[in-house]
């Protein structure tokens, strides 16, 4: 059967698959934790986990299969949804497109619950808290056997996650393996570009909050 792109079509699939998508990815993420984490547990949880996680990329190559087809853009649609190849080639990232897909869901509604500032502030943090999770995952199932590690234990990768987020950088604790110190690059910069939006976005409310003020002069003293 042939189906006809239109940006109608991708409408209404992007509709019917935003809710089963935002469940299925912290799904995905948590299957993967049983996989790092879960060293000594039964082997069938394990591959319960693994068989799931699985199912669930599936399930993101196939949405992005069908809008890439209903799109109608071919190439186009590759660079216009860049984030979108990005995660489905690194599923870690996953959370990125969390906050996206939360993000279409409240734009369904007549005037979204938080205001513009309160809604970067806080889209940024769940991020932030997502992205420190799942890069605190993949290097402690990278660096926890390397000869040298200094990141032996979960705790010690929380830790490391936490500190390069937030662009401290203690140096306690930091990655040896290539592909550890690529996803410390990858989290260094995911935390500029976080703090960035936080600082830009609190600084823009002071403004209008203190130029509100300005504008309809001091309040009078209480009591007179």
């Amino acid at each position: 059967m042939h189906v006809r792109p239109g940006p109608d079509r991708l409408r209404r699939w992007e509709q019917r698959t935003d809710l089963p998508l935002l469940v299925a990815s912290p799904v995905f993420l948590g299957c993967y934790a049983v996989r790092v984490l879960a060293q000594g547990a039964d082997p069938f949880l394990r591959d319960l986990a693994l068989a799931l996680a699985l199912t669930i990329w599936a399930g993101f190559a196939l949405d992005y299969g069908v809008r890439l087809v209903l799109s109608g853009q071919g190439a186009g649609f590759v660079r216009t949804h860049w984030l979108d190849t990005v995660v489905l080639l690194l599923p870690l990232l996953r959370p990125l497109r969390i906050v996206d897909t939360y993000t279409k869901l409240q734009r369904r509604r007549e005037r979204p619950r938080l205001s513009l500032y309160a809604r970067v502030m806080s889209y940024a943090g769940i991020t932030s808290v997502l992205l420190s999770f799942s890069a605190a995952l993949a290097v402690y199932q990278l660096e926890r056997d390397a000869p040298g590690a200094t990141i032996v234990t979960f705790g010690d990768s929380v830790w490391w996650a936490c500190s390069t987020i937030t662009t401290v950088g203690y140096g306690d604790a930091t990655p040896v393996t290539p592909l550890g110190r690529a996803c410390a690059v990858l989290l260094m910069a995911c935390g500029v570009a976080l703090l960035g939006a936080v600082t830009g976005s609190f600084s823009s409310w002071l403004i209008q909050a203190f130029g509100r003020e300005d504008r309809n002069g001091p309040e009078p003293p209480v009591g007179r």
